[in-house]
């Protein structure tokens, strides 16, 4: 949860929550508006609409699969040990904040081929392959964010792995 402070005087102070972090919201905003910049460019250069907005859509679900994989996999990082009862609940938390992260990515890709079925055109690929990209390219976006993130972790070993044993001949 999120809030933003106001001091309107010495004695009052106003708050404003919002669900959220802000940093999310900026990434969300960055998202939309680059998929209608995308959008945008591509009706320029193509006068065509369908090809438009299934870019732009394309678009702005890969810079928020993107957003939500690495989300995902920071909060895989943080999945606390189930021994204990408090621990339980911090892992109902997290699996609640992933239900939410996952519905609206899913939520974004069906809005998005509704869309782009829903704009004329006529044919098999506008039919039934172009509706379909936007999603599948948010989904290989979530995937790299998860892979991008763990990158830059490292593990440790308490030494070098131990030569394999060489099994005896039968002959």
């Amino acid at each position: 949860m999120g809030r933003i402070v106001k001091q309107l005087s010495e004695t009052t102070t106003k708050y404003y929550w919002y669900p959220g972090e802000k940093q999310e919201w900026i990434r969300a905003v960055i998202a939309v508006g680059s998929g209608g910049a995308a959008g945008a460019l591509m009706m320029l250069l193509t006068r065509d609409s369908l090809v438009a907005v299934t870019v732009g859509c394309s678009v702005c679900l890969a810079v928020a699969g993107f957003n939500f994989g690495r989300r995902d996999a920071k909060a895989l990082g943080g999945f606390p040990d189930l021994n204990d009862k408090a621990a339980r609940r911090a892992a109902v938390a997290h699996t609640g904040r992933a239900v939410w992260r996952a519905s609206v990515h899913g939520l974004g890709g069906a809005v998005a081929a509704i869309v782009v079925l829903n704009l004329p055109h006529t044919g098999w690929l506008a039919d039934w392959l172009l509706p379909v990209v936007p999603a599948v390219v948010g989904a290989l976006a979530h995937q790299t964010g998860m892979i991008w993130s763990q990158l830059a972790s490292t593990v440790e070993t308490t030494g070098p792995a131990a030569a394999p044993t060489p099994k005896p001949s039968t002959d």
